[in-house]
């Protein structure tokens, strides 16, 4: 028989512009503010920390110009700002978020610590005087409920108060009675455990928010979490006062990132509420939801890496969004993977905008060379898969972490190219020009010479003994530059080339002399047109097949 589950929406609090750009190194220009908090807005945020207007100029400015950016959104999120429990810091975030409170989407956030040893060290002798500090809250919390703000509450340090528990249940009990409806309860310094037995902070949430319910039992307030990752569990601290608590906020940073060790790291957050809000099975037809976010999962890519590229680099096997996440390279993971994308997966990454890829290595075969080489477009048959594999292995033999799409490409065209030169030679003897060539040439094995008449180099040569072979070719870029100084330098020199169907490709080459480097990219870009003219899967529309010859751009 059914029973009845009440789902219960877990709201997203992203305080990457805040918390997350006080960690060194992390910070962004005002644009940038402004372009993450679009793309905040397009994952569907609950709320966004837009910064500490108190604490400059340019943090008042980008909270209020994000403040009057939300008019233009289609999802408005709520705007909170941060401030300390001073008067002036208090009426400063008032006008910053002043746009806001029309629309009912402005929240002022403030904190007073609770921990023994960060009160003192916070507020000095003042620490001392713990009813002005209640007082203080009630006042402070009421002036800005009274402008038409949403008001949070942290009791900051929260995860440490030890005897101070009568006293942070007076701060709260006062925010609350001053009309705050947010009660932040952070692990402040990050070394909360579930070990920690009654002492852990998530028993102390149940605790408080018991207190809260029975004495305001017509107000609703929303208890949040706010976690640091000190010791590696802010994810999981978080979860917990979600499952085993009361929490029904999350607070965190997309990628983690913050003080010391970071936040609570939003995107995994998500995922574990998506992954395991679920109930058990209320009947044969459906699974109800316990716990969920609004979030769109399609975003959580993006943004991650926005923060990545403008704010603090990924770690390359970072969960759910890092390069590695729904990257495979072992031989037996991918042959489960071709025939079953979820056999590897504990989610389905397209959920997130990511695509299962495969980082070809040591340990890959045939089957997952002809998936990438297919996935660009360029046959790989059945039985030349295991031929072309082991080819590309042995020319990146000393890549033992793996090699990029791009890098197998290129050894892909090296396995199905033309012209293979083992030596050349050129000259010009007035206006007539020659190249010699000892190779494989096509169908030729051995030595061949071309002469051109004119102004042309031998580069003209080479090119009317390519088209002796090969369609028409037109020469549409060609630059060179030395890649040091000094006598001995080596020329690199590049070469554009378009084939008669609009189609190009680049060459790249190195010699010290820079004839022969610009022929040897002759030469390069040569292959590629061949090797996609051979071997392309002309099934493939135009405009398909032609962004896929790209990746062969920067092969040398």
């Amino acid at each position: 028989m059914s029973t009845n589950v009440t789902s219960q929406k877990i709201e997203i609090f992203d305080t990457t512009l805040r918390d997350g750009q006080q960690c060194p190194g992390a910070g962004m220009s005002f644009e940038k503010n402004v372009e993450y908090f679009r793309l905040a807005c397009a994952l569907r945020v609950d709320v966004l920390e837009a910064g500490f207007p108190s604490a400059s100029n340019l943090d008042f400015q980008i909270v209020r110009s994000i403040a009057e950016e939300t008019y233009k959104q289609e999802h408005k999120p709520m705007i909170a700002a941060l401030c300390q429990l001073r008067e002036e810091q208090v009426i400063k975030t008032i006008d910053a978020l002043r746009p806001l409170i029309a629309i009912g989407k402005g929240r002022l956030h403030t904190y007073v610590p609770v921990d023994p040893e960060l009160i003192v060290a916070s507020l000095g002798d003042s620490a001392c005087d713990k009813e002005r500090i209640v007082a203080d809250v009630f006042r402070l919390v009421k002036m800005a409920h009274d402008a038409g703000l949403e008001v949070e509450f942290s009791p900051e340090g929260y995860s440490r108060m030890k005897d101070n528990f009568d006293f942070t249940t007076d701060l709260i009990r006062s925010a609350v009675a001053a009309g705050a409806r947010v009660i932040n309860c952070p692990d402040t310094i990050g070394g909360a455990s579930s070990f920690q037995g009654s002492e852990y902070f998530v028993e102390k949430m149940k605790k408080h928010a018991a207190i809260i319910a029975a004495e305001f039992p017509h107000q609703e307030v929303i208890w949040s979490v706010h976690c640091h990752n000190d010791l590696g569990l802010a994810v999981q601290n978080t979860m917990n006062a979600v499952f085993d608590g009361p929490a029904r906020q999350i607070e965190g940073c997309i990628n983690g990132i913050g003080e010391r060790a970071g936040n609570a790291a939003l995107e995994q957050c998500i995922m574990i509420v998506r992954q395991f809000g679920s109930s058990e099975d209320q009947d044969d037809q459906q699974e109800p939801r316990r716990f969920y976010t609004n979030c769109n999962l399609d975003a959580i890519q993006v943004i991650s890496d926005f923060v990545d590229r403008h704010m603090l680099a990924r770690q390359p096997h970072w969960p759910v969004t890092g390069e590695n996440a729904a990257r495979h390279s072992s031989g037996g993971h991918t042959n489960a993977i071709l025939r079953n994308p979820m056999a590897y997966q504990p989610f389905d990454p397209r959920q997130i905008g990511k695509d299962i890829s495969f980082a070809f290595g040591p340990l890959s075969g045939g089957n997952h060379a002809r998936a990438i080489i297919e996935s660009q477009g360029y046959v790989c048959a059945e039985d030349e898969k295991a031929r072309i594999a082991q080819f590309i292995k042995d020319g990146s033999k000393d890549r033992r972490k793996g090699i990029s799409d791009r890098e197998l490409m290129r050894l892909y065209v090296e396995y199905r190219q033309p012209i293979k030169i083992e030596s050349m030679d050129y000259g010009r003897e007035g206006d007539l020009s020659r190249v010699t060539i000892h190779g494989r040439f096509f169908d030729h094995e051995g030595t061949l010479a071309a002469e051109h008449s004119g102004k042309d180099s031998a580069l003209a040569a080479l090119k009317k003994l390519i088209e002796s072979k090969f369609k028409e070719i037109q020469i549409i870029g060609h630059s060179s530059h030395s890649e040091s100084e000094g006598i001995n330098a080596r020329s690199v020199s590049r070469i554009v080339v378009q084939t008669s169907d609009g189609e190009r490709f680049e060459g790249v080459a190195h010699d010290h002399d820079i004839e022969l480097s610009a022929m040897r990219a002759l030469i390069d870009a040569t292959n590629k047109a061949w090797v996609y003219q051979m071997f392309s899967l002309k099934s493939a529309d135009e405009t398909t097949a032609s962004d896929r010859t790209k990746v062969f751009a920067q092969s040398a």
